[in-house]
C-alpha cells in the first residue's frame, strides 16, 4: 500500500496562496500583480485547532476512514521574535495499520508581523520510511539552512505549513474565477513553483454539517502520490477563518479524500456554517 501515504501534505501544501509575494504573482487573464512579502494575518489567532478524517477509497472500499490529524497554532518566543508555532500531526487509525502506518509531524514558527517562515520541521514516519527535517530560514540571505547543506531559495518561499496559515489571509473578493495565484515552496532541499486555481464559491455538504465554501483547484507536484495535475479540488471556508474544509484528490492508487471534523479557538465565528448534522 506504499502508493497512499496518510500525510497532512494534502490539507497543509495545497491551499490557495497570494496576497503579496516578491516573485510570486496572482495570474490575471495574462496579467501579472507584483505584491509584497509581508501579509497582516486577520484569519486566525493562537489557541486555534482544527481536526480532520482522512478517508481512502480503492476499488470496492468506498469511503473508508483511514487517519486523522489536526493543526493548531501557539503564541512563542523564537530567537527573541514574536512567532506562531504551528504544529500539524496526522497519523493512520489503527484499524488501517495493517494496511499502512503513518506517523507524520510538521512544524512551522512564523514571524507574526509578516508570516514568514523561521524555521521548519518535518518528522515523518510512513510505512517504514522515516524522514527529519530541520529548516531555518535566512530572511536575509535568502537561504534555507538544513541538515544537509545551504540552499539558496527565493525571498519570500514558504514552507509546507506556513503556506496554508500566510494563504488564509488571501482577500478572494480581488479574484475572478479561473485567476490562478503562484507561489514557491521549499521542501526536501528544492524550491518548487506552484499554482493554484480560483473557481469561485459553491455551497458543500460533510459530515460536520452544510458550508459556504471558496473552492480552488492546485496544480500538485509530482511524485509518488499526486499526479502533478490539477485533479485535486480544495474547499475552504467562505467565512473570516478561511480553514479547510475539505480536499479531494485521485491518488496513484485509488482516491482520498480530507475532511474537516472538528474546530476551537478560531477567530471569528463560523458563519459559512449553514447547517450542522
Amino acid at each position: 500500500m506504499k502508493a497512499f501515504k496518510l500525510s497532512i501534505f494534502p490539507v497543509l501544501v495545497l491551499l490557495p496562496f497570494g496576497d503579496g509575494v516578491t516573485k510570486q504573482s496572482i495570474l490575471m487573464e495574462g496579467a501579472t500583480i507584483q505584491t509584497s512579502c509581508a501579509i497582516q494575518n486577520k484569519a486566525f489567532q493562537a489557541g486555534e485547532k482544527v481536526g480532520f478524517t482522512v478517508y481512502y477509497s480503492v476499488g470496492n472500499m468506498i469511503n473508508v476512514a483511514a487517519g486523522t490529524g489536526s493543526f493548531g497554532a501557539t503564541l512563542e518566543k523564537l530567537n527573541g521574535r514574536d512567532v506562531y508555532h504551528v504544529t500539524a500531526e496526522g497519523r493512520t487509525l489503527s484499524s488501517y495499520e495493517w494496511a499502512y502506518k503513518a506517523r507524520d509531524v510538521y512544524e512551522t514558527y512564523m514571524d507574526t508581523e509578516t508570516l514568514q517562515p523561521l524555521k521548519f520541521v518535518r518528522n515523518v514516519n510512513e510505512g517504514g520510511y522515516k524522514k527529519y527535517q530541520n529548516v531555518s530560514f535566512n530572511k536575509s540571505a535568502n537561504t534555507a539552512i538544513t541538515n544537509e547543506g545551504v540552499f539558496k531559495v527565493p525571498a519570500c518561499v514558504q514552507d509546507v505549513v506556513s503556506s496554508m496559515y500566510y494563504a488564509r489571509n488571501v482577500d478572494y473578493d480581488r479574484l475572478r474565477v479561473n485567476d490562478r495565484i503562484a507561489f514557491s515552496m521549499f521542501l526536501d532541499n528544492e524550491v518548487y513553483s506552484m499554482q493554484i486555481r480560483y473557481l469561485g464559491k459553491e455551497t458543500i455538504s460533510t459530515k460536520y454539517g452544510r458550508f459556504n465554501a471558496i473552492k480552488v483547484r492546485p496544480i500538485t507536484i509530482k511524485g509518488n502520490i499526486f499526479n502533478g495535475d490539477e485533479n485535486m479540488t480544495v474547499w475552504v471556508s467562505a467565512d473570516a477563518n478561511r480553514i479547510p474544509l475539505r480536499v479531494e484528490s485521485p491518488i496513484v492508487v485509488g482516491k482520498v479524500r480530507i475532511d474537516m471534523t472538528s474546530f476551537q479557538g478560531l477567530r471569528h465565528p463560523m458563519t459559512s456554517l449553514l447547517r450542522k448534522f
